[in-house]
């Protein structure tokens, strides 16, 4: 019987890899013409999530290495306007509560360019196709207030931020308000902003790409709060698991060595602990409802929309290299599914920061 048993398995396995063998995808990128497209996925903490300032010197050290992959495409965790116009639009779909969270009021820039979102979009794009080599500080003025119109603030800031301190002022469409948006925006910690437009400002790039999604993770919850109870009170069961891992992270934060913070929380075995900790944690959560699996649901239909925005974002651009900037917690679930992406080599992000 055993060896009987033996010759199955070995036939089942033969099956299994031959099947294997005959998928195309394995092997359809090795007759690849041309360079194949390099991403980097750096996990961030939320730096807005600091309370203590953030000076620029902080960030440099981070800057510097990132600059030094020289990416010509760069993505950040940050809602677009056009999902933003979406969401709005289906309030029954979408918690006006949430559109307030994810989403940067654009009245303002309406106001001051007569443009609404969609008009914004198009707008931004045509100036986009045809945008000169050497463009005047006019017409960074004018994109930046076409991107403040259109929902995507942290383009306007890659704009301002190329432009001379003498010409950051009122004028082709910048008023008073969106000069002082986008003074505030470039003061802030957030990484779409202090890392990800910052980067795209000195690398000569036009914009950064939008690629957070929240169109996946719109799970109906009959009890909010049975639900938040439930994932709470697996979290807290795992918590022991990531305890060193959050107290090292703590006080990194506090020293203020932000490179040593990156390189810290892109290794994969914090990342394993981390996951672990919250997601694993959360599937073994025994609810009825099964509360657990419902928010790792919505979790892994976030990343696969997010990536599938990123992929997007350098389809015009086969082997180019693409930075993309996203919590942490995203980044195995990114670096895994970009990597089934044909012509796509997923880049080592420790080694980047070293």
């Amino acid at each position: 019987m055993n060896r009987r048993y033996a010759v199955v398995g070995l036939s089942l396995a033969l099956c299994a890899l031959s099947a294997q063998a005959q998928q195309p995808l394995p092997v359809l990128d090795k007759q690849l013409a041309g360079p194949r497209t390099q991403v980097l996925v750096l996990g961030s903490t939320h730096l807005s999530q600091i309370k203590q300032p953030i000076a620029p010197r902080q960030l440099e050290p981070v800057l510097d290495r990132l600059a030094a992959f020289k990416p010509d495409i760069i993505t950040v965790e940050s809602l677009g306007g056009e999902q933003c116009d979406l969401m709005a639009r289906h309030p029954t779909v979408y918690a006006p509560a949430d559109v307030e969270q994810y989403c940067v009021d654009t009245a303002p820039a309406k106001a001051a360019t007569g443009l609404d979102v969609p008009t914004a979009i198009a707008a931004f794009h045509k100036t986009l196709r045809e945008w000169p080599a050497r463009p005047t500080p006019a017409q960074r003025r004018q994109l930046a207030a076409q991107f403040l119109a259109a929902g995507e603030h942290p383009s306007a800031l890659v704009q301002w931020l190329q432009l001379a301190d003498g010409e950051r002022r009122t004028g082709d469409g910048l008023d008073t308000a969106l000069v002082a948006r986008l003074e505030k925006l470039g003061a802030s910690n957030n990484e779409s902003y202090s890392v990800g437009a910052r980067l795209a400002a000195r690398l000569g790039l036009q914009r950064v790409y939008n690629v957070d999604d929240h169109t996946g993770d719109n799970i109906a919850i009959d009890d909010i709060k049975a639900f938040g109870a439930a994932v709470q009170g697996a979290w807290d069961a795992a918590a022991g698991k990531a305890r060193e891992v959050r107290a090292r992270q703590e006080e990194l934060t506090r020293s203020g060595d932000l490179l040593a913070l990156y390189r810290y929380i892109n290794r994969p075995e914090v990342q394993r602990i981390a996951i672990e900790s919250d997601f694993g944690a959360a599937v073994s959560e025994a609810s009825p409802q099964r509360y657990g699996r419902l928010y790792v649901s919505g979790w892994e239909a976030r990343n696969l929309r997010m990536v599938a925005n990123i992929r997007v974002a350098f389809g015009n651009k086969p082997g180019g290299r693409v930075l993309s900037i996203v919590g942490s917690s995203h980044k195995p679930w990114f670096d895994g599914l970009l990597g089934q992406m044909q012509g796509v080599d997923v880049v080592d992000a420790v080694e980047t920061l070293k």
